[in-house]
């Protein structure tokens, strides 16, 4: 057995129910990453169909957009892409504030703080018109940034959220030592990685589609998706868990 991917056998049935209700868990199970890529899916579609082709969550894309733009000497459309990273960059920032401040909190778990201000967020955008995209593409990338730092495991192996590129690689990367080494549990965590990658479909696809419909406001269909995910946490998780 590789000893680079080496992790602790799966559990039984019974200590698997345990694992997915215990309070500590919780911000580490399937079903919850399930709804957070769900997500993250539908933010991305939704700024890049309604809020003049912004990727919320794929700042690679950005940073492609931005330096053809900036090269061409375009510099208000390159903007368009900057401030949303910028952004992006922020939110990673107060997510970790929020963090080191969590051992204060008496009945929420930092998580949950996060997501309420991210839900908080949606709800703003989804009153903005169009005139005002570029500040909610950047409210979009900040709460997306909240997100994906403050989830990042599933079943005690880390993911993304809101991204694809890092649960590909890695789920492909867990498959095949599946087939090297016949182990489940690598079989197990390239489910993970490709579930958390289907989900980000669904919701991409979804939001894209609904987009052409609700136009500004579908952005606030996360903020349910956000709200299940908010119930599924119970609080009390251990303030120092990452």
């Amino acid at each position: 057995m590789n000893p680079e991917f080496k992790e602790k056998r799966p559990v039984r049935s019974g200590a698997l129910l345990g694992r997915l209700t215990h309070q500590s868990q919780m911000s580490d199970s399937f079903a919850l990453s399930v709804i957070l890529a769900l997500s993250g899916g539908f933010q991305d579609a939704y700024t890049y169909v309604v809020r003049d082709e912004v990727f919320a969550n794929a700042q690679t894309g950005n940073v492609v957009l931005m330096s053809t733009h900036l090269m061409r000497g375009d510099w208000h459309t390159a903007a368009r892409y900057l401030l949303p990273l910028c952004a992006f960059i922020g939110g990673v920032l107060l997510a970790e504030h929020i963090r080191f401040l969590g051992r204060s909190f008496a009945r929420l778990h930092w998580r949950q703080v996060c997501l309420l201000v991210e839900m908080g967020i949606m709800l703003t955008v989804g009153f903005m018109p169009v005139g005002l995209n570029l500040p909610a593409n950047i409210l979009v990338s900040f709460a997306c940034a909240l997100q994906v730092q403050s989830f990042r495991r599933v079943g005690g192996v880390h993911y993304a959220s809101t991204m694809c590129i890092g649960n590909l690689r890695s789920g492909t990367e867990a498959l095949f030592h599946y087939i090297r080494y016949r182990e489940r549990s690598y079989l197990r965590r390239s489910a993970y990685y490709f579930g958390v990658i289907f989900a980000f479909a669904v919701g991409a696809g979804v939001g894209g589609n609904l987009s052409a419909i609700l136009h500004i406001r579908t952005i606030w269909v996360c903020c349910g998706l956000l709200a299940i995910g908010f119930l599924l946490m119970v609080p009390g998780q251990p303030a120092e868990d990452t």
